[in-house]
């Protein structure tokens, strides 16, 4: 069996003096999994996502991702991990208005120094592969919420990342777009695409995850296996 692209060791998280956020949580994923992470307000859905981006430390444990101990790491190595092993969504598309779709899509591979053309060929792959390429040249304010998180995902996406954690990802959609991106990340997991999805989305995860944790006063209290579909 595969090491686990992710392992949380005993993992707390307090902020001030209140009760902890995360309380001893030990977690592994495995390369291929689509794990989706469910609970409450306040379960500790969103520290966990945090603390596997890095950007965020726990207060006791280790978190390991692809081997590495990003809960040792400074500022500067963090931002090289966020940019060449994860890749980001988030419930409000977090995309530059100013610049045009490709210009948005492109960036991460301008930032990690991808060669223009290169960027240029990944960034139109991409495009086609989720549909949109006929919008590369328009703003994003002139897309729909599905549209915009279809470039929010191939964004995420461009600098290949064996990691995709998505933040509510369609918090913010209409049922027809949350169907849309829904049937999106099923079919890149399909592929091959590792994801960790936090979500009030029941039917996010029954479509597209292959795991289930529900997280209760930063605890795990239930951790299901998707029926083979």
């Amino acid at each position: 069996m595969s090491t686990p692209i992710i392992q949380i060791h005993e993992v707390s998280k307090t902020y001030g003096e209140g009760r902890p956020a995360l309380a001893e949580l030990t977690l592994e994923v495995r390369a291929g999994e689509a794990l989706a992470v469910l609970g409450r307000s306040g379960s500790g859905k969103s520290t966990l996502l945090n603390l596997i981006a890095g950007l965020d430390k726990p207060s006791e444990g280790t978190v390991r991702v692809a081997g590495m101990r990003i809960d040792q790491l400074g500022e500067a190595a963090l931002a090289k991990y966020r940019r060449d092993r994860i890749g980001m969504v988030f419930q409000f598309f977090n995309l530059l208005d100013d610049m045009t779709v490709h210009d948005n899509v492109v960036l991460p591979a301008q930032l990690a120094g991808m060669p223009a053309a290169k960027a240029a060929a990944r960034a139109a792959e991409l495009l086609e592969q989720l549909g949109i390429d006929q919008h590369a040249k328009a703003f994003p304010g002139r897309l729909s919420g599905g549209q915009r998180q279809r470039v929010a995902v191939a964004r995420a996406l461009m600098n290949r990342p064996p990691l995709l954690l998505a933040d509510e990802p369609t918090g913010a959609l209409d049922s027809a777009s949350a169907a849309d991106v829904r049937a999106l990340l099923a079919q890149l997991n399909a592929s091959g695409q590792t994801l960790v999805l936090v979500t009030h989305d029941t039917a996010l995860a029954a479509s597209c995850a292959t795991r289930t944790i529900e997280l209760l006063d930063g605890r795990i209290e239930r951790d299901i296996q998707a029926v083979a579909r």
